[in-house]
């Protein structure tokens, strides 16, 4: 049984979200040291990345509505297999400039298609 388009994109708000929580108050320097913290933040961007690129697959018109889904793949792409050489200043400004640019336009697509999963 195939996904309903809005659950990818509910998936993929929810865990912009946690990355938001998570680095709420946090200053770079804190993120650094703190390795449960990096951790949980790049699988969130890994749960983005996957949600956006499910999406795609089952509606490639309402991910093209989302300008950087392309990026947030590519980002997951990045962390999940080339996890030795992951640079957490790119990280953490994919976290603090990037995401909330997409979270708003994942925003916006929800309240278009309505709020439910």
């Amino acid at each position: 049984m195939e996904r309903e388009p809005r659950a990818f994109l509910w998936s993929a708000r929810n865990s912009a979200d946690a990355i938001a929580r998570f680095l709420s108050g946090k200053t770079f320097d804190a993120y650094l040291s703190d390795e449960m913290l990096r951790s949980a933040v790049e699988r969130q961007f890994e749960i983005v990345g996957e949600a956006l690129a499910q999406l795609s697959k089952t509606d490639r018109e309402l991910a093209a509505r989302l300008p950087d889904a392309g990026n947030a793949i590519g980002f997951r792409n990045v962390l999940i297999h080339g996890y030795a050489k992951i640079d957490d200043a790119i990280v953490w400004q994919a976290a603090t400039r990037d995401l909330p640019k997409l979270r708003s336009a994942i925003d916006a697509l929800l309240k278009e298609l309505g709020e439910a999963p």
